[in-house]
Parts: structure tokens; sequence; C-alpha cells
């Protein structure tokens, strides 16, 4: 069973950590999907990852193309699946939604990490992950939520 883990963001903004998560999940040899909610946003994201990796290479590619299933980060405007019941076989290992995209609790429970980026900075977006905290583990998904505000990462509540 996964994990979704919360990172309240407050001193960078989302395209800051994305690159280094995604690193770190394709070194496992996981298949990420990278959920947005804006196909301008995701857009721009998809630039962005091109210059950004480390290396000058970050395997990724948005969905609707002819080898999604090759991809190993898959940036996708897609919502969960409404039946929270509901658990396809996961196309990918981990799922990182970022500016509000959601998830359910069975896509946390079939993924080995689920990811929630949000800025804390911005008061909807605030509400938002809160709305996803209470949502997500009133449904029994395992949660974490860490916190940037000291200058690094800490975990400061889990459930």
């Amino acid at each position: 069973m996964g994990a979704a883990l919360f990172y309240h963001l407050t001193r960078s903004p989302a395209e800051m950590l994305v690159p280094g998560l995604l690193m770190r999940a394709l070194d496992a040899g996981w298949r990420v999907e990278l959920r947005g909610t804006s196909p301008e946003r995701m857009d721009w994201l998809d630039q962005h990852l091109w210059q950004s990796a480390e290396d000058g290479f970050l395997p990724h590619g948005r969905a609707g193309g002819t080898h999604d299933a090759r991809q190993p980060v898959l940036l996708t405007v897609a919502a969960p699946d409404p039946d929270p019941a509901a658990a396809p076989a996961p196309k990918c290992d981990a799922i990182m939604a970022i500016d509000g995209a959601s998830v359910t609790a069975a896509e946390v429970a079939a993924h080995e990490r689920v990811w929630l980026l949000f800025d804390g900075n911005d008061p909807a977006a605030l509400e938002m992950a809160r709305k996803h905290w209470r949502d997500l583990t009133s449904a029994g998904a395992s949660a974490q939520y860490w916190s940037e505000e000291s200058g690094r990462w800490e975990k400061k509540a889990e459930r």
C-alpha cells in the first residue's frame, strides 16, 4: 500500500521540486504520472522538464501520444475515476499531482507513491490541499505532510 505525501511549498515553486522528485522516482525504476489541471500549464512544464534535469535530460512525454505506455514520466490533465472503489491496475508506479489536481484513496493504495505538491502561499491551493488531506485520510489512505517552511523539508504530520 502506498502513501500520499503532501508537500507544502513555501519557499520555492513546484517546478523547482518536480525534476528532483521525478529523477529519484526514475532512479527507483518507477514510471510516474505527472498530473496537472491545465493543458497550458502542462505544456509549459513539458518544456521546463526538457531544460531542468541536471544531466540535461529527464525523459517524459505528454499524454495522448502514440507512445504513452512507454513514457517514464507521462504528463496528464486527467481527473481520477470518481468511483472511490475503482482501483484499476496502475499504468504507472507513482502519481505526482500539482496545481490542485486530485487523487483518490484507491489510487494511493494502488501506487508505490503519490505526491501532492501545493503552494502554501496561495490560500485557495492551501484550502484545496486541506480538502485532499481530509478526503484521503477519511477514506483510509496513509498520508504524510511535509513542509519546507524552516528552509529544509520536515515531516510535520502523518496519518
